[in-house]
């Protein structure tokens, strides 16, 4: 097993550097970015004439579709549709396109929640000491929510990273070489499938725990900034 292990080891980290890790921080950084676009639209109060009232209304009911239509269905499913249906119609993307655009799609979803409920569980006392010194909207919340809320959103966002990064595994159903695609490879080749399976576990575990550390010191330092702040 041992020799098996090492022999393959190479070609299992490659594919880490060049897709695992890639294709998980470059969707999570594109649906972090959707996510926060969504989270403002379903929280941030409706200013203007009627107009512009019924035309915020309508944009929230489309990324409330967006949102329960992704929380909905599965990743597998999601992915398939956007690498083997869009073809149907005209629209062939490259694999790590449409994984990158299928992970960040579903990332959006779901962290756009987790953001939204960051922001409600900020007292809504903050808002009026604020309004009541002069700040507008979007001072308040740039300076005065958002930093509370980001101690809140920290802990599940980071969760849902180190799940993305387990998620990625789907990528190898559209032909994308990343670990476990590799090690379905080696294992076509060497007859071992349990004891490569058993391998690309091992690394799965090892940066999944990498990050959860990582995560547990962001924690810290964010507790202990928003303690020296408030002295």
């Amino acid at each position: 097993m041992w020799e098996i292990w090492s022999s393959s080891l190479p070609s299992l980290f490659g594919a880490m550097l060049k897709f695992t890790i890639p294709l998980s921080l470059l969707s999570f950084a594109i649906g972090l970015v959707i996510a926060v676009v969504v989270a403002l639209i379903k929280f941030l109060p409706v200013q203007g004439n009627r107009f512009i009232k019924l035309l915020w209304q309508g944009i929230r009911l489309l990324v409330s579709f967006y949102v329960w239509a992704f929380r909905s269905t599965p990743l597998l499913v999601q992915l398939f549709i956007i690498f083997f249906g869009l073809p149907s119609i005209g629209i062939k993307l490259a694999p790590f396109t449409a994984a990158v655009i299928g992970f960040s799609l579903n990332t959006g979803a779901y962290g756009s929640e987790t953001i939204r409920s960051a922001l409600l569980a900020v007292n809504q006392d903050q808002w009026d000491a604020a309004y009541t010194l002069g700040f507008s909207t979007p001072q308040t919340l740039w300076r005065i929510i958002m930093p509370q809320a980001l101690r809140i959103v920290l802990p599940p966002l980071s969760n849902e990273f180190i799940g993305l990064v387990k998620d990625t595994s789907l990528a190898s159903t559209i032909t994308i070489a990343e670990m476990f695609q590799v090690s379905q490879q080696i294992a076509a080749q060497n007859f071992q499938p349990l004891t490569m399976y058993i391998e690309v576990a091992f690394l799965y575990a090892i940066l999944c725990t990498i990050l959860s550390t990582l995560q547990h010191y962001l924690e810290r330092r964010s507790s202990k900034f928003v303690q020296e702040v408030s002295h």
